[in-house]
C-alpha cells in the first residue's frame, strides 16, 4: 500500500509540475507551488524525485514521451511518405490552435535554465528525435539528400513554433506546412508542382487533453 501511495503522490507532483511548469517557467515557479497545487507534503517530494532538479527532469522527459506518441500517432494517419511528412506541419497547427499552448516547453525551459541545468539533457533528446525524424520521413518521401532536407525542415519547425508562440501566429504551422511542401517537392525532383495547401484527411485519432508540445 505504501508503494501505491508513493506512486500516486508521485504522479500528482508530475501533472502539477507538468500544468505550472509550462504555463508559467520551470524556474519561475517555486517548489512550494508544486506541492501546494499536487496536494501533496513537501518530504513526498523530496522522497519521490530528491530535487527540484529531478523533477524538472522527469517533467520534461513525460513532456518529450507525450510530444513522441501524439505525433507518432498522427502521421500514422496519412498513407503515403509526403503525406506523413507534411502530416507533422498538420500537427503543428492543431497544436497552435489549442487554447493552453504555451510555446515548446524545450525551448522554454532552457532560455531560462543554465548551461549545465536539468533542462539540458531532456531536451537535447528531443532535438535529436525531432532531427531523426525528418530525416527518416524525408528518406521515405525520396529526398536527394535526407540530411539536408531535414536540416531545412528542423529549421522551419522551430521557427513557425517561435511565431505560434511570440508573433501569437496560430496560423504559423499551416504557412510552415506550405513552405514544407515547396522545399519537398525541391528535395525529391519534383517539378512544376507548386506548394501543396491542402491537408489529406488522416485516420481518426484519439485527443489528448494535453496541449501539444513540440513538445
Amino acid at each position: 500500500m505504501a508503494s501505491v501511495r508513493t506512486e500516486e503522490a508521485r504522479e500528482r507532483l508530475l501533472a502539477a509540475a507538468d500544468e505550472l511548469f509550462y504555463a508559467e517557467g520551470v524556474h519561475t515557479v517555486g517548489i512550494d507551488r508544486v506541492i501546494q497545487h499536487a496536494g501533496v507534503a513537501k518530504a513526498t517530494l523530496y522522497s519521490a524525485f530528491g530535487s527540484k532538479d529531478a523533477l524538472i527532469r522527469a517533467y520534461l522527459t513525460r513532456r518529450y514521451e507525450g510530444w513522441h506518441a501524439r505525433i507518432t500517432e498522427k502521421i500514422a494517419g496519412y498513407e503515403t511518405p509526403r503525406d506523413r511528412l507534411l502530416g507533422v506541419f498538420d500537427w503543428l497547427d492543431e497544436a497552435f490552435a489549442h487554447p493552453d499552448f504555451h510555446g515548446c516547453a524545450f525551448m522554454n525551459a532552457t532560455a531560462e535554465d543554465r548551461p549545465d541545468g536539468p533542462s539540458q539533457d531532456p531536451a537535447a533528446v528531443y532535438r535529436a528525435a525531432v532531427r531523426s525524424m525528418f530525416r527518416d520521413l524525408a528518406d521515405a518521401a525520396g529526398a536527394v539528400d535526407p540530411g539536408h532536407l531535414a536540416l531545412q525542415l528542423g529549421l522551419l519547425y522551430d521557427g513557425a513554433m517561435v511565431a505560434a508562440q511570440m508573433d501569437h501566429d496560430r496560423g504559423a504551422g499551416a504557412t510552415a506546412r506550405e513552405v514544407a511542401a515547396a522545399l519537398l517537392d525541391a528535395a525529391t525532383g519534383v517539378g512544376g508542382v507548386g506548394p501543396s495547401t491542402g491537408s489529406p484527411t488522416p485516420v481518426r485519432t484519439s485527443s489528448s487533453r494535453h496541449a501539444p508540445s513540440s513538445a
